[in-house]
């Protein structure tokens, strides 16, 4: 399979002062997995094999629960076509060039 586009957002339900550090956690695990990755105000988007995707959304539930949260709400789109699409060819000319 080609590769897809995955962005996450996860919502921790949990003490205000502790959300920024679960998902600085889950970005953390992100960075870490591999995979291209673009973070944003709003999500993270990723960019690879979608059962590899997948699996990081779902250890990203684990560490929001095993860092406290009583439950996470999560909002994953995929982007997905037979060729595969690259966070770079959607995004790459607006990019700043330095």
């Amino acid at each position: 399979m080609s590769s897809i586009n995955l962005s996450l957002q996860v919502i921790p339900n949990t003490a205000p002062e502790l959300v920024y550090p679960i998902v600085d956690k889950v970005i953390e695990m992100i960075a870490q997995s591999g995979v291209p990755y673009e973070v944003g105000p709003m999500e993270t988007t990723m960019e690879g094999e979608l059962d590899t995707l997948l699996e990081i959304v779902k250890k990203a539930q684990q560490i929001c629960i095993q860092e406290g949260a009583a439950r996470v709400l999560s909002v994953v789109k995929i982007d997905y076509r037979p060729e595969g699409i690259t966070i770079d060819e959607k995004v790459g000319k607006y990019r700043t060039k330095e």
